[in-house]
């Protein structure tokens, strides 16, 4: 089986008694997650927090960050304002050169990233890879979804693969950015299905936005993405829903679950999380202070409440737990995007 929750084998229990090298990203040693280093955390913020989504407005990163943003303030949470700016481009590492070069020592300056990125760094052959950056936390994992516009032909994922294996040039795919989750998804579906992945036709799109539009004017046959971005639209009985990528089937928007990708003949399961990440650079007591930050907001009601109305599933750890996961995530997804010919 083809079993790429993202669910860890690294959950609590991946800290070993001594960190080793291989899991030690930039920023992140052998202390707890909220061990500053250097006597305890400093003041933070002393003003306002920038936090970028490394990708166009209407995304899962954009939604993410957005989210934060209203629930750290709406929570009071901090005695200083967030912004929320975004930097589309090549699966966020446009965003992420950015953090690390010209944000470098600024622990005012966060971005939201996730599984894309570590797709979206192989792929893209990016100078800059997350091993440069200083891992403050996880937050939420996500079930992807399958979907088609109202009139299409298709009415189950069966049917669609069905056609996508008989005649890959006949199905346009859209998604996130290349290297990202929803093709590594749409990949992992083609070899499951009897197909040749690297016969898809894949477009690959900045933001959410930008792929709702498509597959609207129909200029898709089907699109991918996290199950939030698509629900307002399933919701309206604009597009369908033929699949989710998780364990379980989950209401993408249609008042009913949809059937998981398991349940419709293919044996493919892929969780997308997010996270958040600070510049290279930063002492550690402000390391502290931004982790006690990500615990005071996965802690908070208002939090709680956007993870129900967003339908994500709480997916925290944080400090070194969090840099060890980065790290094994960027392993697996590289040998998953070799396997299915997108990383040479």
């Amino acid at each position: 089986m083809t079993d790429l929750r993202g669910a860890p084998a690294v959950r609590r229990r991946t800290l070993l008694a001594a960190c080793l090298p291989v899991l030690v990203l930039a920023g992140a040693g052998c202390n707890k997650a909220g061990d500053a280093g250097d006597g305890g955390a400093a003041k933070y913020p002393t003003r306002t927090v920038q936090l970028m989504a490394p990708a166009a407005p209407g995304g899962g990163w954009d939604i993410t960050a957005r989210s934060m943003q209203k629930a750290i303030t709406d929570g009071k949470l901090i005695d200083k304002s967030v912004e929320v700016y975004n930097v589309p481009g090549a699966a966020g590492t446009l965003g992420l050169s950015q953090l690390v070069t010209k944000n470098r020592g600024d622990a005012h300056q966060l971005m939201v990233m996730g599984l894309v990125m570590v797709g979206g760094v192989v792929t893209n052959k990016s100078p800059v890879g997350l091993n440069q950056v200083t891992p403050i936390a996880t937050l939420t994992a996500e079930q992807e979804v399958i979907v088609v516009p109202a009139s299409s032909k298709y009415t189950t994922l069966k049917q669609l693969m069905d056609d996508a294996k008989a005649n890959p040039s006949s199905i346009n795919w859209g998604g996130g950015s290349a290297g990202g989750t929803d093709q590594i998804l749409v990949g992992l579906l083609a070899k499951a299905a009897g197909a040749d992945p690297k016969a898809m036709k894949y477009v690959a799109y900045s933001g959410g936005g930008e792929s709702k539009a498509a597959l609207l004017a129909g200029d898709l046959t089907a699109a991918v993405s996290g199950a939030s971005e698509f629900k307002d639209l399933v919701a309206a009985g604009k597009v369908r829903a033929l699949a989710v990528s998780g364990s379980v089937g989950v209401d993408a928007g249609a008042g009913k679950p949809a059937p998981t990708i398991k349940e419709s003949g293919y044996d493919v399961e892929l969780m997308n999380w997010r996270g958040v990440v600070a510049p290279p650079g930063i002492k550690d007591g402000e390391r502290a202070a931004l982790i006690a930050m990500m615990d005071k907001l996965h802690a908070s009601e208002q939090w709680k409440k956007t993870l129900t109305e967003q339908k994500w599933d709480d997916f925290y750890r944080s400090g070194d737990e969090a840099a060890a996961y980065f790290a094994s995530e960027s392993a697996r997804i590289t040998a998953v995007l070799t396997e299915i010919g997108l990383a040479s």
